[in-house]
């Protein structure tokens, strides 16, 4: 893990928004309470993020293997877009208090 993400889970709390692709570090941040959103729109809760984990693991199991190669499609409008619905959903929710 590098330094700065250990600096940053250091001081983020509850309340704090963070926007990460790295799912153990998302993991990481829910601990503390933030609010997690991947850069493509995926909100990452307490709920999914074990479900998150175990399904990065498993893919990077199938890369190793040659069963997955190359990654995703790139990011695109749509991506954007979601990321945006869900971030201002997320400041919303924040506003709410909840």
């Amino acid at each position: 893990m590098r330094i700065y993400n250990n600096w940053i889970v250091e001081r983020i709390e509850r309340g704090d928004i963070a926007i990460t692709a790295d799912i153990p570090l998302a993991a990481r941040y829910l601990v503390k309470g933030a609010r997690v959103v991947g850069p493509t729109g995926k909100p990452f809760d307490d709920d999914g993020i074990g479900m998150a984990l175990a399904m990065r693991d498993l893919n990077a199991h199938l890369r190793v293997a040659g069963e997955i190669r190359g990654s995703g499609p790139p990011f695109g409008n749509k991506d954007r877009s979601r990321f945006l619905q869900a971030l201002e959903e997320v400041i919303q929710a924040l506003k709410r208090g909840r």
